[in-house]
């Protein structure tokens, strides 16, 4: 990776993609350490800290932190990731947007593009509106704004909109003008910010006591581990051979050739995680704005029992990656229509006649792949939860790791990305041709 870096730095133009990247990623955490006026900071991290099992908590998490100090990023680039999968489903259920996507071109993909940003923004309304109200209730009879008006309102508001349209076009100036996914680039930024505070956070509990070295060492190599392991299944795929037979179009002879088709492992990356948590939190979300219950009563059995460190919580949040693993996978991956793509240009797979007998073998072929996928995120993404709960065990302490699958999955794939985008950039820029 770093060797792949160094060569692209010594292509000029390169060097300006890279050098227009850091600086969007500069911009970024600029504009989330800018906090919006008529907001009570101490009192909002305060809040959030006993909110980081919550749906608010993830929040936090992507944003690299803005969430909890109410900076004009705080909204972050969730709104638009929101914006793009809600669209992304809605080309499934509705035809109008289906047409669009695959026969309307490049002027089809500019107006879905058109719709997702629109919805952007309305997205990023309501979530501003929601965390005004969450300021406005207050902390324990404290409210988190200095001043509350009609006014006020319009102005924390605007600025979370603003900021989170603005990180969009970032996203999109990324896209164009720098390297990787611009999107990708912002979402890794906000969780790589994060790391000198937890790599204190580990300090400081080996310097109090709190955390034994040893648990420390061991939480290393578990993360060492844990990014090989995302790196192996992440390039993972199974290759079903296809063979195309031989057709005579005038006097020229087609086909005859042998391909394949790649059906990546964990082809619907980290998707399941997001929308599993989302769902999973909601019971916590809700609790944490109740009043709190006595204890041996059954509202706080309840709570025990949702509570992100509880053993339900796993299992419920286990099953869920996995089922949203294979709806996710359905919506990209349809045998049927690549069974009928084969059999339009010729093509078949050794052994099955085209037409159904194909489109079932892939179905058994997906339904595999993506068990092992689903089962992969499902073990990544609570493995932390269950060393939080190992270390709870052992330290006598209620601790948290701060390290989320999650986050190392978004992280370690990201960084693949850009790496292959690098790489892809200097073989384009090398290749002399045939006349050469």
């Amino acid at each position: 990776m770093i060797q792949t870096i160094r060569k692209a730095w010594g292509v000029p133009e390169l060097r300006k993609k890279i050098l227009f990247t850091l600086l969007i990623l500069v911009i970024y955490r600029i504009g989330s350490a800018i906090p919006v006026p008529y907001v009570d900071t101490n009192t909002l991290s305060a809040y959030l800290n006993g909110m980081g099992t919550t749906i608010l908590g993830l929040y936090n998490v992507m944003s690299g932190g803005a969430f909890a100090q109410a900076t004009v990023f705080a909204l972050g680039i969730q709104p638009y990731i929101n914006s793009s999968i809600i669209i992304q489903l809605l080309t499934v259920a509705i035809p109008a947007l289906e047409r669009m996507q695959r026969e309307g071109g490049e002027e089809g993909k500019k107006k879905l593009q058109s719709i997702t940003r629109y919805a952007t923004v309305g997205i990023a309304f309501l979530q501003a509106l929601g965390y005004y109200f969450i300021l406005k209730r207050g902390f324990n009879g404290q409210s988190m704004l200095t001043q509350d008006s009609i006014w006020v309102a319009l102005v924390i508001m605007v600025s979370w909109v603003a900021g989170s349209s603005f990180l969009m076009w970032l996203g999109e100036q990324c896209n164009e003008f720098g390297v990787g996914n611009g999107i990708s680039m912002i979402l890794f930024a906000g969780i790589i910010s994060r790391v000198p505070s937890m790599v204190s956070a580990l300090y400081q509990g080996i310097i109090s006591g709190t955390m034994h070295w040893g648990w420390t060492v061991l939480v290393v190599v578990g993360v060492l581990l844990l990014v090989v392991l995302i790196v192996f299944v992440n390039d993972a795929e199974r290759r079903i051979p296809v063979q195309y037979a031989k057709r005579q179009v005038g006097r020229k002879m087609y086909g005859g050739q042998s391909s394949s088709l790649p059906m990546k492992v964990n082809m619907s990356g980290v998707l399941p995680i997001i929308f599993a948590q989302s769902i999973a939190t909601i019971p916590a979300t809700i609790g944490a704005f109740l009043p709190a219950p006595a204890e041996d009563t059954f509202g706080y059995a309840v709570l025990n029992a949702i509570d992100s460190k509880s053993v339900l919580y796993l299992l419920i949040y286990f099953v869920l990656i996995i089922g949203f693993s294979y709806f996710y996978a359905s919506i990209q991956f349809n045998p049927v229509e690549i069974s009928n793509n084969l059999k339009r240009n010729g093509g078949f797979i050794p052994g099955f006649r085209p037409g159904r007998p194909t489109s079932d073998f892939i179905s058994r072929v997906l339904n595999k792949i993506t068990l092992f996928g689903a089962l992969y995120l499902g073990i990544v993404a609570i493995l932390p939860l269950i060393a939080d709960k190992i270390s709870t065990a052992v330290t006598k302490q209620v601790t948290t790791l701060g390290i989320g699958g999650t986050s190392v999955i978004i992280v370690v794939g990201v960084a693949l990305e850009t790496v292959k985008a690098l790489e892809n950039q200097m073989l384009m820029r090398q290749y002399k041709g045939f006349l050469d």
